[in-house]
């Protein structure tokens, strides 16, 4: 699966919870709270200062080392 910038980071920690540390690394510490299923990557990003181009690319690099 491809992540994109639509998605939730409830749906990518749905995915693979180890997913949480590159959502950490970004400054994305409320990994629990209801924005977190509520809200896209991008508005995530928006909210929190981070670039969601290099987070995408940073998760699906991550789930293609692992196929």
């Amino acid at each position: 699966m491809t992540v994109n910038k639509e998605m939730s980071i409830g749906q990518v920690l749905n995915m693979d919870s180890t997913t949480a540390n590159i959502f950490l690394s970004f400054g994305m510490h409320c990994l629990g709270c209801p924005h977190a299923v509520g809200e896209s990557i991008q508005d995530a990003c928006a909210a929190h200062g981070a670039d969601a181009d290099a987070l995408v690319e940073k998760l699906n690099a991550h789930f293609a080392q692992k196929a």
